[in-house]
């Protein structure tokens, strides 16, 4: 296969990237240059590593960096039984998903370092130029350009990259199986920042979707979206297609259809109302220790919550209830508010902000 990597009798840059010496790589205009910085605590920097003699090729940089970054290395621990379950900070797949984003993606005609800046809660990425053309923050998981095809061809075939893509989707699929936040993207007008946290959103959803992925073959997809709702708990389609970055509702039944199928999620409500949350029967036959939430509370649960709460406290605004409910949403509890007013079950005082809300009395 052609990699570009010579023509005629002499090498390309590219060639020279791969198979030059380092004197050589140094004539290039703008090759590979890597800085990795960790900051404690108070964002003092205390360990700094370079990369400026070109002296390795990216295969070799690569494993070069992977090997000098400990900071990257570690990891959480807690109890699993009688063992003890451990999840890295950075999962090494998503480290190299990063690493090579950031060497495949860089624009090789701007002057510019590559960034690697570890955080005590977080992993910042940051290489020269834009993302490639008609990649956006808001797209990437579904959207693929090759800035540098040929470069891309040969991480691919030396099998260092998930695939000729970007590979957030396999970031996002590791992401969701640990209940981490999806990386957060930063474009200026010459670098993209990448921004990765290490917190472990919600340790029970970790457990939850290990037991799953024991009992169901799920789809990439699938579990990405899985992700999402055990960690939130519930969630409203609406939201979800804005995590999963959709835009058509068509195209959330390939993420969703088959976990409803499935029962392992159900839904509440309909059109922009519907909302996902794990299916409570499936929580309940795991044998897990999860703790319950108001989060998934059903309708009718939460209006007699909130009549419960008016019976206690009457004369309240809609955010003095979501204060004493403070574990739901403001918008979930003025809707059964305004359902309660539309029952007759309440009455109400004032208008709009200075709105107050009172139990009817029964005839």
């Amino acid at each position: 296969m052609n990699y570009n990597l010579s023509e005629g009798n002499y090498l390309t840059n590219l060639g020279i990237l791969w198979l030059g010496n380092a004197l050589q790589r140094s004539r290039i205009a703008y090759p590979i240059t890597v800085q990795y910085i960790v900051y404690d605590d108070y964002e003092n920097k205390i360990r700094k590593e370079s990369w400026h003699d070109n002296a390795l090729n990216p295969k070799a940089l690569l494993f070069d960096i992977e090997q000098e970054a400990k900071e990257l290395k570690y990891f959480h621990e807690f109890p699993d039984g009688l063992f003890r379950k451990r999840i890295h900070h950075y999962d090494p797949r998503v480290i190299r998903e990063l690493l090579i984003n950031a060497i495949a993606h860089k624009t090789y005609t701007v002057s510019g370092d590559i960034f690697i800046e570890v955080y005590p809660d977080r992993l910042e990425i940051k290489n020269p130029g834009k993302l490639p053309l008609g990649i956006t923050k808001d797209n990437i998981l579904h959207q693929q350009h090759r800035r540098n095809p040929h470069l891309i061809r040969i991480l691919h075939d030396l099998k260092l990259m998930e695939g000729e893509g970007s590979g957030y989707d396999l970031i996002y699929e590791i992401d969701s199986r640990d209940s981490k936040a999806f990386p957060e993207i930063i474009v200026d007008f010459d670098s993209t920042k990448v921004i990765q946290s290490s917190k472990i959103m919600d340790e029970e959803a970790v457990y939850l979707l290990d037991y799953i992925s024991q009992h169901f073959q799920l789809t990439q997809r699938e579990f990405i979206a899985l992700g999402v709702i055990a960690r939130h708990k519930k969630i409203l389609s609406t939201q979800l297609a804005i995590e999963l970055q959709l835009a058509e509702e068509e195209r959330m039944r390939s993420f969703t259809g088959r976990l409803l199928e499935l029962n392992i999620i159900i839904s509440q409500g309909v059109k922009k109302g519907t909302a996902y949350l794990i299916n409570p029967k499936l929580i309940a036959s795991s044998k897990l220790d999860i703790k319950p939430t108001l989060k998934t509370i059903e309708p009718h649960r939460l209006k007699a919550l909130v009549e419960e709460d008016l019976r206690n406290y009457p004369g309240s605004k809609v955010a003095d209830i979501q204060k004493r409910i403070a574990e739901l949403p403001v918008d979930e509890i003025r809707k059964a508010v305004y359902q309660l007013v539309e029952e007759g079950t309440l009455y109400t005082e004032g208008a709009k902000k200075d709105r107050i809300y009172f139990l009817a009395k029964k005839k």
